[in-house]
């Protein structure tokens, strides 16, 4: 069972709980009492403790709750909850909470660092680069939790050893600051200190002083000096004025009152540990003293904007733009820092902060707006935004994204820790272009059991047990699953699911799967997806639906002799496409406009492919029949789901440029697609229905289509992963990990995806060949200049091929070179002058042609 457990008060979490019990029924548990749960010494982590929950609050789709025991009791696999306020040890929560062998987002020590304005302001100004308010900062020297040297923009950090007798060097420090260029745009001074974990943490704030008050403010300092403790601070902080700006003359003759404004961000750490903003809150307050959580109702960033008078749609969108980099590079930064401390400083380790709280003040600097970091919180912004988001739904407004993007993350964070220790079964190793799974199943914790046909094959050393057993001639298959199983059992090997990456391996993987009961689409059905002609004639034979498969099959006939190129040739309208019945890589595919250019190609192909040898990974182990099929105008398109169960829990369309005709070698691509959402949808909707007709219920599929004026038509499934670069791509666009994905939908479990997947950027790429790029990406020292800009996060690689697989008109893609943007056509102007530059582009590769489909 997945069990997300929530500890302590409900109150922030309810609508989290709601949105979860809908997405996973039955996986968010509400724990209420310390005596529901219990801690017991964990089996995978010595040292560590798991954390059993025997009752508690489920719930269910539909907002439906219910009060369980469990029996027997359920182990989490993630926990975190509400610590309670002003204990020092966070009360019950963080003693369950510590030290557990699940992730947990949630413990006394990394809260105490949150709320700490010291530690904040230092990770805030030193990583994430962020303006913070002047700061000086009075700790006793014997204090442990900071670094050696607290280094820090804006920030001063003076230890005293005994500050009842180093009250020459505080006057000193106090009237350094208050009359340093830093204070110089400022007219007051805030005063306040933090206590440390002794008496609870938190914050308190004194009051105000103006900047010319030099005695006073270093008498007040003094004060609360006396008292300072071992993991204390007192500060003395620049108070930050809201920018005022002019606004159109007021209806009223009233005078317009300054005001003050803070603004409250919630971080979730999302897929793939990157920081993903969640929602914005506003909460506005007289400017005499700063703005304080629950001290206003919260009210949303653009009329708040509005309020301040910045009118300008535009300069809005821009703020928030800026916002959101500000608060996620906060989340960056703080998880680089929380990377650098001990178990014991985390409280446990596998303790992290997933929800994080970023408040900023809006300022003028020398006449420009900038945003001034103020401090982080571990659940005042969550409860912000939270009462933000229910408000919005009392006046009619639609359920916002933050309970949905804070559950799936959790959801996510469980679903990661459920495969860590996993016995994987892998078919098929695959080339240089599927070497990211190694380090994936290293990053998941998976064990890989790899069969593979290469006893010399590179992966031999990265995976737990390799099995070395030669299944390249795959029309063997069925006697190569019993082999395999028979390999397994005699190594004591049960693997708890099995798969395939590896075009060539996906029919044996299917049948080892049905001789080992492990979840996976049937054999069956993934014979009629690997073979093109199959697939076509068996979708024309669906015909129930509105529309129905059929209506996205396209007429093709199958070629083993020149016999039957006569005959597919009274069946099939020319121009048409012809291409190995089992290919991949888009190898041996032409377009042939008559019969003699078909018997032509089929000639050449069948005298040069002939088996495995000739051409490595591209299917020949199968075979080198052919398949005559009608040529599809339209643009061409990947769609990549994810099927569990026959539902589709995920789809993403990628769009092709034009292929070189005419043997339609892949040029270019994008994500996200180009099209309205009204024509991705009739995409996805094709790939899902064809996918089900074919019998293909659960895995990760890539399927091809074109799109013209008619609607979508069916190229070919693949019944795997989508290859080249489109796992990556996924992972920077969208976040989501399709190998995952697949591992989940093996392992049984439907994974968490993005209900509403929003594109965090724009990628643009281009196929690289050996035949037009081999001198200036070799002898040119272009590769070299590509990987130093790859380490730059520049540009986006993906070596397809040691080097450029076959020749001529059998030449596949090297490598596939992509930039980023925050719009597509940013994306491609920057991909194009790369290209330029680098001497991809040519008269014979118009990379500028291939992009300037992406419209």
């Amino acid at each position: 069972d997945m069990t997300v457990c929530i500890l302590g008060s409900p109150t922030a979490f309810l609508s989290i709980l709601l949105e979860g019990g809908t997405r996973c029924p039955g996986a968010m548990v509400l724990c209420l009492s310390p005596t529901w749960a219990t801690r017991v010494p964990s089996e995978s982590s010595p040292g560590a403790w798991s954390l059993l929950v025997s009752r508690g609050v489920s719930f269910e789709a539909g907002g439906r709750s219910t009060l369980e025991t469990f029996v027997p009791a359920r182990q989490a696999n993630y926990v975190t909850g509400t610590l309670a306020a002003g204990d020092p040890d966070g009360g019950w929560v963080g003693e369950m909470a510590r030290d557990l062998d699940c992730p947990t987002g949630i413990s006394v020590p990394l809260a105490h660092r949150l709320e700490d304005p010291l530690v904040s302001r230092w990770v805030l100004a030193s990583h994430a680069g962020l303006a913070v308010p002047p700061t000086l900062a009075f700790v006793l020297g014997s204090r442990g939790d900071l670094p050696a040297e607290l280094v820090a923009p804006g920030v001063k950090l003076v230890k005293l050893e005994d500050p009842q007798g180093q009250e020459s060097l505080v006057q000193e420090e106090v009237g350094t600051f208050l009359g340093g260029t830093a204070m110089e745009p400022y007219s007051q001074v805030g005063m306040g200190w933090a206590w440390g974990a002794r008496q609870g943490g938190g914050q308190g704030y004194v009051g105000t002083h103006g900047k010319e008050e030099g005695a006073a403010v270093t008498q007040a300092v003094g004060a609360h000096l006396r008292g300072l403790g071992e993991e204390d601070t007192v500060l003395l902080e620049a108070l930050v004025p809201t920018a005022r700006l002019p606004v159109p003359p007021p209806r009223s003759p009233a005078p317009r009152l300054p005001v003050a404004l803070r603004i409250c961000t919630l971080v979730c750490r999302s897929w793939g540990d990157r920081p993903q903003l969640c929602q914005v809150a506003c909460c506005v307050g007289r400017a005499e003293a700063p703005v304080r959580h629950g001290a206003a109702l919260p009210q949303g960033l653009d009329s708040s904007l509005q309020q301040l008078g910045v009118v300008a749609p535009g300069q809005r969108q821009a703020l928030a733009t800026r916002l959101r980099g500000a608060a996620e590079a906060t989340m960056v930064a703080l998880l680089a820092a929380e990377a650098e401390l001990t178990p014991q400083q985390r409280g446990g380790a596998r303790a992290h902060t997933d929800l994080l709280g970023v408040d900023f003040l809006l300022a003028c600097v020398d006449g420009a707006l900038e945003l001034v970091a103020l401090s982080t919180n571990s659940q005042r912004c969550l409860e912000t935004c939270l009462l933000a988001d229910a408000m919005g739904r009392a006046v009619g407004e639609p359920h916002g994204d933050l309970p949905r993007l804070l559950a799936e993350a959790l959801l996510h964070r469980a679903q990661c820790h459920l495969v860590e220790g996993k016995d994987i079964l892998l078919i098929g190793a695959g080339g240089v272009s599927k070497s990211f799974v190694w380090e994936a199943a290293r990053d998941y914790g998976l064990r890989i059991h790899l069969v593979e046909s290469d006893p010399e094959h590179f992966a031999a050393g990265l995976v737990e047990t390799f099995l070395p057993y030669d299944s390249r001639e795959h029309r063997r298959d069925e006697e190569h699953a019993e082999r395999v199983t028979e390999l397994l059992r005699s190594r004591g090997l049960r693997p708890h699911a099995c798969l395939s990456y590896w075009d060539d391996c996906v029919v044996l993987a299917a049948l080892v799967c049905q001789r080992l009961g492990l979840r996976g689409s049937s054999p069956a059905a993934v014979r009629v997806a690997k073979q093109k002609s199959r697939t076509h004639q068996h979708l024309q034979g669906c015909r129930r639906g509105r529309p129905p498969p059929a209506t996205f099959a396209v007429p093709c006939r199958r070629l083993r002799s020149h016999g039957d190129v006569d005959r597919a040739a009274g069946a099939v309208p020319f121009p048409a496409v012809a291409k190995l019945e089992f290919g991949a890589g888009g190898v041996g595919v032409k377009l042939v406009e008559s019969t003699g250019q078909c018997h032509a190609h089929a000639a050449r192909l069948w005298q040069d492919l002939r088996d495995d040898a000739d051409h490595p990974g591209i299917g020949l182990g199968w075979g080198n029949a052919m398949l005559l099929m009608e040529y599809v105008p339209g643009t061409e398109h990947d769609v990549d789901l994810v099927v569990f169960q026959g539902r589709l829990l995920g789809a993403w369309v990628s769009d092709n440029g034009p292929t070189r005709l005419p043997a339609f070698l892949e040029t270019a691509a994008c994500l996200p697609s180009c099209l309205p959402p009204d024509r991705q949808a009739q995409l996805v909707r094709a790939a899902h229905q064809c996918c089900l007709a074919c019998g293909l219920r659960d895995g990760v599929f890539n399927v091809e289509l074109k799109l013209g004026p008619a609607g979508p038509r069916l190229l070919e499934i693949n019944p795997r992963m989508g290859g080249f670069y489109l796992r990556d791509w996924i992972r920077e666009v969208y976040g989501p990990d399709l190998l995952l994905a697949a591992v989940l939908v093996a392992l049984g479990l439907p994974p968490v995806l993005p209900a509403r997947p929003s594109p965090r950027t724009h990628l643009a790429g281009v196929m690289c060949l050996g035949s037009e790029h081999g001198g200036a990406l070799g002898g040119g020292g272009g590769l070299e200049a590509l990987r130093g800009l790859q380490e730059r996060g520049l540009v986006r690689l993906n070596r397809l091929f040691e080097e450029s697989g076959g020749a001529g008109e059998y030449e596949e893609p090297c490598l596939s070179v992509a930039c980023d943007g925050a719009t597509r056509a940013e994306a491609c102007l920057r991909l194009l002058g790369l290209c330029q530059a680098l001497g991809i582009d040519s008269p014979r590769y118009p990379v500028e042609h291939f992009l300037s489909h992406f419209k």
